[in-house]
């Protein structure tokens, strides 16, 4: 208030108490010079209406005038003051209010009127000031039903239910009779705290009291049991209600059921209310629009829209705001922002519906946008923008967006709000950033659940698997109790680490704990899944009653990850006829049961699926794609797929570089990849391994090196040892052998297991058993536990005839209790994957497989020359069974199989577990050739198709 509005002797703020905020006689003077006031009337006739007018400054004009004696109108100084000390509480204005009380104590000397004591708590009250307020009323030697009133009313309007419903007990302790105007306050604070029993208590004594008929009360009661949640209760006081023109009652009511997410209820009354002819204001517009904020009422919410503006030419802030919301919740931004735009008189309800407007519709830029706009515009941040901001920041990963939330929050002490807090940490955690989340929960004075359990999940979401088991552990301390959520997170944690036990622990802590649902059994199967316990994980599914999407895509893929192809098409057939409909993630778990099988077929009819589902080609749906056809020897229907999707990631054109190369086309793999450079696709980690892959897998010696130092150069991209070793390969197969050991020796990291083996293999190959047995211990010692290290050894060993050293390796492997796996291979033949072992007889057509196996090797050796290389049978018995040995080669079974059972001249697929070995080969060439067929080989290390006697590997697929 500007000193010239009242004189100085009324302008002066008092002092403030030692013990609160309370004002006390100061330094001023007394404007007249009478100390006391008589209570005789003054003529004042214009200061109760400039009081109704809501002009502040001249009430208090009028109000000096009156205390100089320049008007006759005729009223007690105690109604003078009550008018002034009114419009100070309607305008919130505190400091014009503490004015007046200074002046009242200075006037009077003290003051004794209980009147203007209530007044005085009535507008500390409505101003905000509590302890102002509460010392006046502590203070008070007499106290009528109106301070106390005025005193509860106090503790409402400043959100303090609790104390406001304390002063209530303490009142009718002291037997105060309480009148219509208390009810509607006290039953306000029960509303709320959500306290039904003592609402319920208050709307008897109303009821004794004769005061429930009173239109305030009954709106109150309304309210009250409306936010409480008991909406029945609220319709059935309002259906008692006899007369209904209150507006009051009718928004009590419809705002109950909007509350309630009741809308056709809520909109039901509203109608009714219109056809009732009862005049609407802002309320009645808001709470219908609160009850159209479901997508399904988008219409009518339009609708109302379209009264409103036809009702008020100018949008009321609060019926903007709930256009807003209402707009924003149904996905409609667009809209939104041209209410926004219009909007005359924003306010911060209107900046943060727009901002949770966008995160809450994925416009996560648009967000930030809005966000740095309406800070240049000199919006300032609350809580609700804070945690929205960080919504936005976490959901697009950028850090420095959230840092700059976080710098804001700091400066304006919202850091300290959990729910804040809670959004920083999670931001931190989405951005990678786990020692800045540590920093968040360290300086957190009190960690809510959410708090613990969005931390174990900002753990276990960044590979820090163990300390999100730790901190789940020191939550159990604190005494927090956890949640599906919180215990998904540790799930997740113990599925990463591959730790069973924790895993079964987990899980009986979910059925004592009597946490299990759909999402955490969902879960535990998956858990099971990836800890490689098949038997558990199915044991689990069959648990599971209801069984969603989520369920069987979890056991298929549990059954894909554990190489259980066949069970995972069988369990896809189920899923299918039990009426789930898959979506894009099963959809992709499929195709790779079906690459891991080569089962082309049914590759396809998921294909098909999806095309008639509409489903999209595009990311990783797209990259299954092309990776199934390719693993499935159809590396044209790859190319195919890819060439449809328009907007080609880094892993699509990986997919499709790795799919040229393991059918041997190098130069194809390269072409790609100079494409994707051009295209301003940014190569990876991975696409570089499968660039490396595809040269090694085509001589390409060169090119591969060359590719290497791209890699580290023009990329920055440091090589794993899985590119060394590709190297390693390169020179290998071109019988480089020192070179690639060299090499070896001079990597700037220590080569691990993949890079010797790859050594090894190519002194196998080659012979080289000086090289070879140095791979081979390194290899040894590197990996004692890998059965695969061990055979390749052996292998060596065998090829050079050191026999005694085979049976070492073999000895070896006994003592530690590894086994061989045993050779595989398999067929699509007519809908049915067909699996055969070396000299295997389980087939049911068994003999009738040995008999054309026979048959071909006897027209091999007469027409193309065939002649067994026992070479390639690396085992210590005579020649005669090695030949025997060669002769039963699981591939050949599939071949026979697929001679006898498909049709003439069908191209032959066969997957092989292990490599092709040099006389299957040459076998397979002549088979091609003799019998006019195109046989498509699937090996352990890439593909191999045979054409009229020749190999699209060159011979070179060692």
């Amino acid at each position: 208030m500007a000193s010239s509005t009242l004189p100085s002797h009324l302008s002066s703020p008092p002092t403030a108490s030692p013990n609160g905020p309370m004002l006390k006689t100061a330094n001023l003077q007394l404007p007249l010079r009478t100390a006391k006031f008589e209570p005789k009337s003054i003529k004042i006739p214009s200061i109760k209406e400039i009081c109704k007018q809501g002009n502040l400054k001249e009430a208090f004009q009028s109000l000096t005038n009156y205390f100089a004696g320049q008007n006759a109108a005729h009223c007690s100084s105690d109604e003078a003051y009550s008018w002034v000390l009114e419009l100070c509480a309607d305008k919130k204005a505190l400091v014009e209010g503490r004015q007046i009380h200074a002046h009242i104590i200075t006037s009077n000397g003290y003051l004794d009127s209980v009147f203007l004591r209530t007044k005085l708590v009535f507008m500390y009250g409505k101003c905000g000031a509590i302890l102002d307020a509460k010392k006046l009323f502590d203070e008070m030697p007499r106290r009528t039903i109106f301070s106390w009133n005025a005193m509860i009313g106090a503790y409402v309007s400043t959100g303090q239910p609790w104390e406001a419903l304390e002063l209530y007990r303490d009142m009718r302790m002291l037997g105060v009779d309480v009148d219509a105007r208390t009810f509607p306050c006290i039953l306000k604070a029960c509303g709320m705290v959500g306290d039904l029993k003592l609402g319920t208590e208050i709307h008897g004594y109303a009821f004794k009291s004769g005061c429930d008929s009173n239109g305030f009360v009954v709106n109150a009661l309304v309210s009250m049991y409306a936010k409480c949640e008991d909406t029945v209760g609220a319709r059935r006081l309002f259906d008692r209600m006899q007369e209904r023109d209150d507006v009051v009652l009718w928004n009590s009511i419809v705002s109950a059921y909007s509350r309630d997410r009741k809308p056709i209820e809520a909109l039901t009354i509203f109608r009714e209310m219109q056809r009732s002819g009862v005049s609407m204001n802002t309320y009645t517009y808001v709470s219908a629009l609160q009850a159209c904020e479901e997508p399904s009422f988008r219409n009518l919410g339009m609708e109302l829209h379209a009264a409103i503006l036809k009702s008020n030419d100018q949008l009321h802030v609060y019926v903007a705001n709930a256009l807003l919301v209402m707009y924003a919740r149904c996905g409609r931004m667009r809209e939104a922002a041209q209410i926004y735009h219009i909007m005359v008189d924003k306010d911060s309800v209107s900046w943060n519906s727009m901002l949770s407007g966008f995160v809450q519709n994925g416009f996560y830029n648009e967000a930030l946008q809005f966000f740095q706009e309406s800070l240049v515009s000199g919006q300032k941040l609350d809580q609700a923008s804070l945690i929205s901001i960080l919504g936005a920041s976490s959901k697009l990963e950028k850090l420095l967006n959230g840092m700059e939330a976080h710098t804001f929050a700091i400066k304006t002490g919202l850091n300290a709000d959990i729910q804040v807090a809670n959004s920083l940490i999670d931001m931190y955690a989405k951005c990678g950033r786990v020692n800045y989340m540590e920093h968040v929960c360290r300086s957190m004075l009190d960690m809510d659940q959410i708090s613990w359990t969005t931390a174990i999940a900002g753990y276990a979401q960044n590979n820090g698997h163990m300390k999100a088991l730790d901190v789940f552990r020191e939550a159990q301390a604190e005494g927090v109790e956890a949640d599906a959520m919180m215990i998904g997170s540790v799930l997740l944690a113990c599925t990463s680490l591959k730790l069973i036990n924790h895993v079964k622990e987990t899980h009986g802590y979910i059925l004592k704990r009597g946490l299990a649902d759909l999402v955490l059994n969902n879960t535990l199967v998956d858990a099971y899944g990836e800890c490689s316990n098949i038997a558990l994980a199915s044991q689990m599914f069959e648990v599971i009653e209801n069984k969603d999407v989520v369920s069987w895509t979890s056991m298929i893929s549990a059954y894909v990850d554990a190489g259980l192809g066949t069970e995972a098409m069988k369990l896809f057939c189920s899923m299918k006829e039990s009426g789930v409909e898959p979506d894009t993630v099963a959809l992709i778990s499929i195709l790779s049961a079906a690459a891991s099988l080569s089962a082309l077929k049914k590759g396809k009819e998921v294909h098909g699926f999806l095309i008639r589902q509409g489903f999209i080609l595009e990311g990783s749906l797209a990259s299954s794609l092309v990776d199934m056809y390719a693993r499935c020897g159809t590396p044209e229907n790859s190319s195919k797929v890819f060439n449809l999707v328009k907007d080609k990631d880094t892993v699509l054109w990986t997919c499709m570089i790795h799919a040229s190369g393991m059918h041997g086309n190098g130069k194809l793999a390269t072409d790609l990849f100079n494409r994707m450079e051009m295209e301003s696709v940014r190569p990876d980690h991975v696409t570089f391994l499968a660039l490396l892959y595809a040269c090694s897998h085509s001589g390409m010696t060169d090119e591969g090196q060359k590719y290497l130092e791209i890699m580290r150069c023009k990329y920055n991209i440091a090589p794993w040892p899985e590119h060394y070793a590709c190297v390693v390969d390169l020179l290998g197969r071109a019988n480089r052998l020192e070179e690639a050991y060299q090499f070896v020796k001079s990597m700037p990291i220590e080569p691990n297991a993949v890079v010797w083996s790859a050594l090894l293999g190519a002194c196998h190959v080659h012979s080289n058993r000086e090289l070879g047995e140095i791979a081979a211990r390194k290899l040894l010692s590197l990996e004692p536990e890998n059965p695969g290290n061990y055979v390749l050894v052996s292998n060596m060993f065998a090829a050079t005839g050191r026999w005694d050293a085979v049976e070492q390796v073999r000895e070896l492997m006994r003592e530690r209790g590894l086994k061989k796996s045993p050779a595989c291979s398999w067929i699509e033949i007519r809908d049915e994957v067909h699996s055969f072992m070396a000299r295997d007889k389980s087939h049911p057509q068994s003999d009738q497989i040995y008999e054309k196996l026979a048959q071909i090797i006897e027209v091999l050796k007469k027409e193309g020359g065939y002649t067994p290389q026992t070479k390639y049978a690396l085992h210590n018995v005579e020649e005669e069974e090695k030949i025997k040995i060669l002769y039963s080669h699981s591939e050949r079974l599939a071949i026979a199989y697929a001679l006898l059972e498909s049709p003439e001249g069908a191209p032959i697929r066969v997957t092989k577990n292990l490599r092709v070995c040099g006389d299957c080969h040459a076998f397979i060439k002549l088979v091609s050739k003799f019998f006019d067929r195109e046989i498509v080989v699937r090996d352990a290390s890439r593909f191999h198709h045979f054409h009229q006697g020749n190999c699209s590997c060159g011979d070179f697929w060692e």
